[in-house]
């Protein structure tokens, strides 16, 4: 079995290398907005499969959010090039590619965008809209799912629209909370992911950030996998792909039938990774090496 090595993470926490014993490339793991850790389901699973293929997986920590806000992502892009450093001092000069879920998708869109040496790039669930367009069609689809009708979609659309502007400073913060306090008994508001009370000061530095500029400049090949998401806007973020990135011949939409946010199939017990999902990434990634010059 490959050997983990552990190591002080950037920001705090643990980075853990798993290098398996020929190295043919390296790729690092980002964060989904609602999972810091290094040893999350998606990572163990790519920490099992990838070092058997001889690719080095590199998973750590995310730094601490600030408050209850998100880690800015240009943050994390900083943190990201301090575990690849580190990386390159215990594995050597391979190969590197990036793994983006969700949040962490925008992450890896930002790193390629800066290197154009990358060798690659996996997404999964990656919106190519801003953060702020989809958790507008994140809850809404919450809503929607619940059975909830066009009157609620109406409400949440005007809840959603005070807590934007009241993050962009374009409405005070009492305005923005008299319209959460007259929706804030409605027994769909727990879905809305906007806080009861508002902070003091707006936090949400990223809510208009456009994954379509960092896309123009990403060089690498790329694998972008979508389910039936639940929280991104498929039709939408593929449309941006298509229109956007580059390089059209190195790019691959792999579907996932069966599928949600994440690349899992629901079973009786539990979520399982889907094997449709394990082949098709597997297979990519030994083309796009093999097709790699060797000098």
């Amino acid at each position: 079995m490959p050997q983990t090595h552990l190591h002080p993470g950037p920001g705090g926490g643990v980075l853990a290398i798993t290098q398996p014993a020929r190295c043919r490339a390296v790729i690092a793991l980002l964060h989904p907005a609602d999972d810091s850790s290094w040893d999350q389901p998606l990572f163990r699973h790519l920490d099992e499969v990838l070092p058997k293929s001889g690719i080095a997986v590199v998973r750590y920590d995310r730094r601490p959010a600030p408050g209850d806000s998100d880690v800015p992502l240009d943050v994390q892009v900083d943190d990201l090039r301090d575990a690849l450093a580190e990386t390159v001092q215990q594995v050597g000069p391979v190969p590197t590619g990036l793994f983006g879920f969700s949040q962490g998708a925008w992450v890896a869109l930002l790193a390629a965008a800066a290197d154009p040496a990358l060798a690659f790039l996996v997404v999964v669930g990656c919106s190519t809209v801003s953060p702020a367009e989809q958790m507008r069609f994140g809850a809404a689809q919450q809503l929607r799912e619940a059975g909830y009708g066009p009157g609620a979609l109406a409400e949440l659309a005007r809840l959603r629209a005070a807590w934007e502007k009241f993050q962009r400073g374009t409405v005070s913060r009492e305005v923005a909370q008299r319209v959460i306090d007259a929706l804030a008994d409605r027994p769909w508001y727990p879905m809305s992911w906007v806080p009861a009370v508002l902070p003091a000061t707006p936090g949400w530095f990223d809510m208009d950030f456009d994954p379509a500029v960092p896309l123009r400049r990403i060089q690498c090949p790329v694998l972008a996998f979508y389910g039936d998401d639940e929280w991104v806007p498929v039709a939408d973020s593929v449309g941006v792909w298509r229109r956007e990135y580059p390089h059209p011949d190195r790019l691959t939409i792999h579907y996932l039938p069966g599928t949600g946010h994440y690349p899992m199939l629901s079973g009786p017990d539990q979520a399982v990774i889907s094997p449709d999902y394990e082949e098709a990434l597997l297979s990519w990634l030994n083309q796009v090496l093999a097709e790699r010059p060797t000098s």
